[in-house]
Order: C-alpha cells, then sequence, then structure tokens
C-alpha cells in the first residue's frame, strides 16, 4: 500500500516541456551549439542535466547551465499546471497520504510555481536545486521516516526511475513530460502513467 509519494516538479505538476525547450534553445545558442526541436529535446533530455547538456555542449558545466538558466528563466518560464494534477493532490492529502517534492528547478522558482499553483500547503518537505537527486530522495525519505515499501517516486526523466530503483521505492513514470513514452518504457519503470486517472488507481490500489 502507497502511503507517501515523492513528486519531481517540472514536467509533473509543472507543465514545462515547451517553455524548458526554450530556455534550452537559448543556452545552446548562448554557448555555440544549435537549436534542438521538442522531438529531439524529448528523445535526449537526460538527468542530472549536465549529461543532456554535454551532448551538445561537452565543455559546458553546471554552474554555466544553472546561471544561463536563471538568466533565460523569467522570459520564458511561465508557470503552467497540469491540468487538474492539483484536485488530485489536494485529495490525495485529504486521504492522509503524506508527499514530498524532489526537483533540479531552484527553490525561488519553485516555491513561487507552487504559490500560483495553491499548492504550497500540501507538502510535508520539499528538496530543490537537486542536480543529482539521489542523495535528496535518501534524504527525504529518512528525515520524513517514509518506509521504503509505502513509497513512489514519480517523474518524467530516466533519473527518477534509476534512483528509485536504487533506493528501492516504487517508480512512477508520467508521460506528459520531458521524455518520450518509448524512452520511458524501455527504463522499465514499476507504473508507467499516461493520465491521472491511472495515478489515482496506482496510489489507491
Amino acid at each position: 500500500m502507497i502511503k507517501n509519494i515523492i513528486f519531481d516538479w517540472s514536467g509533473v505538476i509543472n507543465d514545462s516541456a515547451e517553455n524548458n525547450l526554450l530556455v534550452t534553445n537559448e543556452i545552446l545558442k548562448e554557448f555555440g551549439a544549435r537549436e534542438i526541436s521538442i522531438e529531439e529535446f524529448k528523445n535526449t533530455w537526460e538527468q542530472p542535466y549536465i549529461r543532456f547538456y554535454n551532448i551538445y555542449l561537452p565543455n559546458i558545466t553546471v554552474e554555466e547551465v544553472r546561471n544561463s538558466y536563471k538568466k533565460y528563466f523569467l522570459k520564458y518560464l511561465k508557470a503552467k499546471l497540469y491540468p487538474k494534477i492539483d484536485e488530485v493532490i489536494k485529495d490525495f492529502k485529504t486521504q492522509g497520504l503524506q508527499m514530498a517534492i524532489l526537483s533540479s528547478d531552484l527553490p525561488e522558482i519553485l516555491l513561487s510555481e507552487m504559490k500560483s499553483f495553491g499548492l504550497e500547503n500540501e507538502f510535508v518537505d520539499m528538496i530543490a536545486d537537486a542536480h543529482d537527486k539521489s542523495e535528496g530522495l535518501k534524504d527525504l525519505i529518512k528525515r520524513n521516516n517514509f518506509k521504503i515499501e509505502e513509497t513512489i517516486f514519480i517523474g518524467d526523466s530516466n533519473h527518477e526511475i534509476q534512483e528509485g530503483k536504487i533506493v528501492g521505492v516504487k517508480t512512477g513514470a508520467v508521460t506528459w513530460g520531458f521524455s518520450t513514452k518509448e524512452r520511458l518504457e524501455s527504463l522499465k519503470p514499476d507504473f508507467l502513467i499516461n493520465n491521472l486517472d491511472q495515478l489515482k488507481n496506482i496510489i489507491n490500489q
């Protein structure tokens, strides 16, 4: 039985793939690489995100990506809630589920978006700016006394699936985020989630 949910943010709760592509292309252009399409973005996106950027810019650093991301964020990144996921999250809380956020987004961005979605009071804990989520996942589980067998990590990329498997929690991959359904399927998450009805059924089973 699932009692604890750890959510990734961008690509799961914040429906931000297309806006993040705009930011990504500005970063690629700034450092001399070509622009990419949304199809290429979804077929090559990886986390930790430096692995993705190093495909196109082998010498770029995490700090350079982070600084450029901040610069283009205000121009392109507009908070956009994945339709009705706020209602699902609030319903989960009413049911007594414990929920947390583990995200690579910068804290000031994450907190602002959380407030704009009316979700600032729904989560028991949050870790932001997590370039590599392995330690963050362990920390959230430990400091909130989550039982491994009662916890699921829900994301939209290779990283959430891989790290969830290493730690031993259940893994759920949503198909509306930064990666194609086929790429996610190949990573063999415990659950492939195409819509919110499937998410609710998985949590309530």
